[in-house]
């Protein structure tokens, strides 16, 4: 799967200078890749590898857009990196904001080395998973569009349950071309049983209608 053997970018944005650096320096000693950004701008004009994964430490209050202003524009992305916040500033209003935005931790500054290190781990494993159910859900869905329109009827009503002969009746054929068509359903989605078909079409967020 792209970007999974790729080694994952922790992008720093604060525009406090010695903080930046410090936290910079802190996690490339801990064997991380960083990027370092001033603003909120800066980071959203960087020409980002899209196919690096990885997490985003984020100043709440800068000059320009501010830490929520760029959570909120990175949840927008297909598969929006993960992000932990570091603040002076550490009310709580903001704090619950950005939590239920999605941000996996909010640390008060001066930083803590171990909590930061654990939140980063935190972020990335949560990262991981996110990416990993993408990928899947994408090669799913093109194994999917692979299926001829009547293959797709078949395979909505196998995964609904229906026995062969009622697909037949309820799609005015043969039963023996009701097998044939779900022959073909489990190889091009490449399942090899009913439960597993099933268990595709859920993974790929199939909707029955």
């Amino acid at each position: 799967m792209p970007g999974i053997s790729e080694e994952p970018i922790i992008h720093v944005v604060d525009d406090e200078d010695s903080l930046r650096k410090a936290v910079t320096r802190l996690l490339r000693a801990a064997g991380y890749d960083v990027r370092a950004y001033a603003s909120a701008g800066d980071f959203a004009l960087a020409s980002r590898e899209n196919d690096r994964r990885g997490c985003v430490l984020l100043d709440v209050r800068m000059p320009g857009p501010s830490g929520l202003d760029l959570q909120e524009a990175l949840a927008k992305e297909d598969e929006p990196l993960p992000v932990i916040f570091l603040t002076a500033h550490g009310d709580v209003p903001t704090s619950v904001r950005a939590m239920k935005a999605g941000a996996v931790d909010f640390l008060t500054k001066p930083i803590k080395r171990d909590a930061l290190l654990s939140a980063v781990r935190t972020a990335l494993a949560r990262d991981l998973r996110s990416h990993t159910s993408h990928e899947q859900r994408r090669d799913l869905r093109i194994r999917f569009a692979k299926l001829t329109p009547r293959e797709r009827n078949v395979f909505e009503l196998v995964v609904a349950g229906n026995l062969n002969k009622q697909i037949a009746a309820e799609l005015g054929m043969a039963e023996r071309t009701v097998k044939a068509h779900r022959g073909q359903v489990m190889a091009k989605m490449q399942a090899t049983s009913l439960a597993e078909l099933v268990h595709l079409a859920d993974k790929m967020q199939y909707s029955i209608l």
